[in-house]
């Protein structure tokens, strides 16, 4: 009987410790670390990446309508990227495009300027292929 008690004091402060590791790691995972000014930033959906300290870029959504590899379409669809962008309390969220109609590739939001710079895969996926992996590149600039 002691020793049971004995072993249940000692999983409790290791179980706490591992949770507070957990944690950690969950943290950093979901940020990553803050990118210089005027740089690139690969996000996949849900990423995101810090500005400086109280700021991030996040990307929300990939909305991806271009007609499939091996489908037939009367329009060729467009791709767009949905961010947010959070800093001291305020988000805003915006989508940039090369090719969405009304869309432009490039939007300024918080003081900074946000550029389309490409997506992996570039292609559309074939017609019933799962959703890919998207990697969307975006310049980041100081206004």
């Amino acid at each position: 009987m002691q020793r049971h008690i004995v072993q249940r004091w000692l999983a409790l402060p290791l179980l706490c410790a591992g949770l507070a590791a957990l944690a950690a790691c969950a943290r950093s995972a979901a940020t990553e670390p803050a990118p210089p000014a005027d740089s690139t930033v690969v996000l996949a959906v849900g990423q995101s990446v810090a500005l400086t300290p109280t700021a991030t870029l996040r990307l929300d959504r990939v909305n991806d309508s271009r007609c499939k590899v091996g489908a037939v379409c009367v329009w060729a669809g467009y791709i767009s990227y949905s961010f947010t962008v959070s800093e001291g309390g305020a988000a805003t969220a915006f989508t940039l495009s090369d090719s969405m109609p009304g869309g432009a590739p490039s939007s300024s939001v918080q003081g900074r300027t946000f550029t389309l710079v490409g997506v992996e895969p570039a292609a559309p996926p074939a017609l019933r292929a799962p959703e890919p992996d998207y990697r969307v590149s975006v310049k980041v600039s100081a206004n």
